[in-house]
């Protein structure tokens, strides 16, 4: 060491005792700010990950994090301690500025996110909780309960509606059927939805230079579609092609999966938040959360705000019907039936509360998707795999469309003001906020209708 070194060494020491450098070693544990809790929660998320296959659906954090989670091995009980300890502490942080400040927004997301991984592994360790406890611990919502005599009301109007002799669900699977993208045509169909839907996200949402995304059709799934997203602003889509795709799923798909849906909505999160903000919690995707409510309700809204009123009608008749090789004069009636068939939505989530309530069996939620949504016999035990696997996730679907369109449309994004539609949809996307954050009321709708 040269002399300027020793100088300098003694003046640092000669200044420790102002500094409190020869008081006792401190024993208190370092200070939780929201920083040091996200990436707990982070860490504690990869660990569950490891006991749960679908709970982390992307992640964009550090490759390290993720080894040391496996090496670490938690096991269920001790990820349930660190998780309480946590949010005990989370419990004592405070965040400046106002209620509605996206510090305090931030606050309340990430209790929310802990106390829905909490829920999760006590699932995953055997206790039972009913389906809107359980909905109401991940999601932070509870679909209204509809009797089956709503969906009687709804099969009635249908049955007027629909031509050809036989049951409803008959006649609706021969309707249907008029109306199948033929599988070598599929691609060609997806493709020019997935361009339309992403030049009108442009129009009005800025994104990422260089996103993109690529699609695999894939068979065995429990679901039609899925996005994974891959970080750097991509994405894989995937399309199960294990049973027939008609015509409207094209649109749907297109925008559910990709503009301006999971795929623009992990886009802004990841520019925005993780990149923008540096919320590392956002860095990773808890699919049991209440992140999934407004990813899953935005998706679905997103199709009305790129097609607005007959928008997607005219788009379908002019051209996917004539890619897809079908008869477009036939267009307007197709899609006259299925906004009946739509009031049929909530069937589902009767079915799945039911049935992991324990008041019917499998082969009676079958009967009842048959019966009530009007699905084929395979569409319809595809769908009870699919909740066996996902339980009370089906609510995000549909519940979570009515509260977005509810937010977007309260706050002034009415379809008569597109602009403005797509600016509240947009800034929807980038909030941390909660579902029963969301304007126009509570997010537990489960007193809107009787129960059967």
């Amino acid at each position: 060491m040269n002399r300027l070194a020793i100088a300098l060494s003694a003046a640092v020491v000669a200044t420790l005792p102002i500094l409190g450098a020869c008081a006792p070693p401190s024993t208190e544990e370092p200070k939780t700010t929201m920083d040091t809790a996200a990436e707990e929660f982070v860490r504690l998320a990869l660990s569950l990950g490891q006991h749960d296959a679908d709970y982390v659906d992307a992640y964009l954090g550090p490759q390290e994090w993720r080894d040391q989670a496996a090496e670490e091995g938690l096991g269920l009980e001790a990820i349930a301690e660190r998780a309480a300890d946590l949010m005990g502490r989370i419990g004592e942080l405070r965040a400046p500025g106002g209620a509605d400040s996206m510090d305090a927004l931030r606050l309340r997301h990430l209790a929310a996110t802990v106390a829905s991984l909490q829920t999760r592994v006590a699932i995953l360790r055997g206790e039972k909780m009913s389906f809107d406890d359980e909905s109401r611990a991940l999601y932070d919502a509870v679909a209204p309960h509809l009797t089956a005599e709503h969906f009687e009301d709804v099969l009635t109007r249908l049955d007027e509606a629909l031509p050809g002799e036989g049951s409803i669900i008959e006649r609706w699977e021969a309707f249907r059927s008029e109306f199948v993208i033929p599988p070598e045509r599929l691609d060609a169909v997806f493709g020019a939805a997935v361009e339309a839907c992403r030049e009108r996200t442009a129009r009005h949402l800025e994104l990422p230079e260089g996103e993109s995304f690529r699609v695999e059709y894939v068979t065995d799934k429990s679901w039609s579609g899925y996005n994974w997203y891959q970080g750097g602003y991509e994405s894989l889509i995937q399309v199960n092609t294990d049973l027939p795709i008609h015509i409207d799923r094209a649109i749907d798909l297109a925008c559910h999966e990709g503009y301006p849906g999971h795929h623009v909505y992990n886009l802004i999160v990841e520019r925005d938040l993780v990149k923008g903000r540096g919320w590392v919690e956002f860095a990773i995707y808890p699919l049991f959360s209440p992140r999934s409510l407004i990813a899953e309700g935005s998706a679905n809204y997103g199709i009305a705000v790129a097609f607005p009123g007959e928008e997607r009608a005219a788009f379908e008749r002019d051209v996917l019907y004539p890619l897809a090789e079908l008869d477009p004069s036939r267009a307007e009636e197709y899609a006259r039936v299925l906004s009946l068939v739509e009031g049929l939505d909530y069937a589902g989530n009767e079915a799945a509360r039911r049935y992991l309530d324990g008041e019917i069996d499998g082969e009676a939620a079958v009967e009842w998707l048959v019966r009530y949504a009007l699905m084929p016999r395979p569409r319809a035990e595809q769908r009870l795999r699919f909740v066996e696997q996902y339980r009370s996730y089906v609510i995000n679907y549909n519940l979570g469309q009515d509260l977005v369109e509810r937010h977007v449309e309260t706050l002034g994004g009415t379809a008569d003001r597109p602009q403005e539609r797509w600016r509240i949809f947009g800034e929807l996307l980038a909030k941390p906020l909660l579902p029963s954050e969301l304007a126009g009321g509570d997010a537990d709708s489960s007193a809107a209708a009787g129960d059967a």
